[in-house]
């Protein structure tokens, strides 16, 4: 676990919690409902989308079906860096994605009190995305909408074609 997550849920046994897979994209902690993630490895080679939406890396061959792989620091509006990252694979509506995010932190338990609705709008591509806030020692991790994730890429590429 890192720093970043420490202690999360830490303190008395909550009645009802949620696991989520934590990650490290741009600097800042971020999860997923563990629920979705399938599978989670370092770095492949992604076939470029032509025209596809900005956040969308390319496509991977994962075991004989085809997933698209998205670059979160796109995705949520940040500078990309040079490399291949971690590949978080997650189902969501039947579909198969793979989240390229810098590095994975951990698995944990969060109590549902521990959850807090954002005060702060986020701005932009990373605000539509969160959807809460839990307090760890060392900052704040966002809660991402997995849903929200993709549906944007959706809008993007509509909003594309339209232009």
């Amino acid at each position: 676990m890192t720093r970043a997550t420490e202690n999360i849920d830490a303190g008395k046994p909550a009645a009802e919690t949620r696991r989520f897979c934590t990650f490290v994209v741009a600097g800042r902690a971020f999860a997923v409902d563990a629920s979705a993630v399938q599978e989670v490895f370092r770095g492949t080679v992604t076939t470029p989308v032509p025209r596809g939406p900005a956040a969308i890396r390319g496509l991977l061959n994962l075991r004989g079906r085809i997933v698209p792989a998205i670059d979160m620091r796109k995705r949520m509006g940040f500078e990309p860096i040079e490399g291949e990252g971690i590949h978080v694979v997650l189902t969501a509506g039947g579909e198969t994605h793979s989240l390229i995010v810098d590095s994975l932190t951990d698995v944990v338990d969060i109590p549902v009190s521990a959850i807090e609705t954002s005060t702060i709008g986020a701005e932009g591509e990373i605000g539509e995305c969160i959807e809460g806030v839990v307090a760890a020692r060392d900052g704040l991790v966002h809660l991402l909408g997995i849903e929200a994730i993709l549906a944007g890429l959706a809008e993007s590429t509509v909003e594309r074609k339209m232009r």
